[in-house]
């Protein structure tokens, strides 16, 4: 691993960032300030729409630039406004609706919207359709018909299919796609992640070193998940937690410690002591 620090440090939040109860270390909180502190951004690179983004920045006592819903917008934390946001047209989720319905009969939709802020008023930010289940709690729900959630345009397209593997539910619905879209899972609970064409974490993170004006290409960032390969596959050091889906390990430069063991800290402080 070079000794030259980093010009930008990206982090996933879930599974990587916190540990398993949602808390952040204070070994790890005084790795992030301490790379703040030299001048050096810490943005977070997360699957989590801006409106659960708050809890981290309480925990952090820094509010960070963040791209969230797996790259679709970019967030400043510190203003609590959307920089920007690449969507799904309601003619893409209409499409996706028909293929979804035909590879996986019988599962739920559910769309993430954003508006200026992390809970504009004006925009629903989550709506799903009758008898979704969700993968995880989410209390800023929005039950609509079918239609409706597909009505507008969203960051994000979910698709749920309880007691199925996420990973099978890609394999099974990635060739009918046609790469017309972008999908991904950051759980293996039945669960997936459709963004527009070409939105990743990675193209997030680009436009957040444009954003910040420091170089992309001086990269660390950390992940878990398979919605994290895109940024540990173009970092100039990508770091796989021990915990980390199989699939992100086998991509990154480098596998470290648990989110449980400050896995994050432990690389963070060979920069920053």
């Amino acid at each position: 691993m070079s000794t030259q620090r980093p010009s930008l440090v990206a982090s996933d939040v879930d599974g990587t960032l916190i540990d398993d109860t949602e808390r952040i270390s204070d070994r790890t909180r005084a790795a992030v300030h301490a790379v703040v502190d030299s001048g050096t951004p810490f943005v977070l690179a997360t699957g989590r729409p801006p409106r659960w983004i708050a809890p981290v920045v309480d925990q952090l006592r820094y509010a960070p630039l963040a791209v969230c819903a797996n790259g679709a917008v970019l967030y400043d934390s510190a203003t609590d406004q959307v920089l920007s946001a690449a969507v799904l047209t309601t003619d893409e989720l209409g499409w996706l609706a028909e293929v979804a319905e035909t590879v996986f009969p019988g599962s739920g939709l559910a769309a993430e919207r954003v508006g200026a802020s992390a809970h504009d008023a004006a925009t629903p930010q989550f709506v799903s359709s009758p008898g979704y289940e969700h993968a995880w709690l989410n209390p800023d729900i929005t039950e609509l018909a079918e239609y409706d959630v597909i009505a507008a345009p969203a960051i994000k397209l979910l698709i749920r299919l309880p007691g199925a593997s996420s990973a099978a539910m890609a394999e099974a619905l990635l060739p009918k796609l046609h790469g017309l879209v972008d999908l991904t899972f950051s759980t293996d609970n039945g669960l997936l992640e459709i963004s527009a064409a070409g939105v990743t974490k990675a193209s997030g993170l680009q436009e957040a070193a444009r954003h910040l004006g420091v170089p992309f290409d001086d990269l660390v960032a950390f992940g878990d998940m398979p919605n994290d390969i895109p940024m540990l596959s173009i970092a100039r050091h990508g770091v796989a937690m021990e915990n980390a889906h199989p699939e992100a390990k086998s991509v990154a430069d480098e596998v470290t410690a648990t989110n449980v063991e400050d896995g994050v800290a432990r690389i963070l402080e060979r920069w920053w002591q």
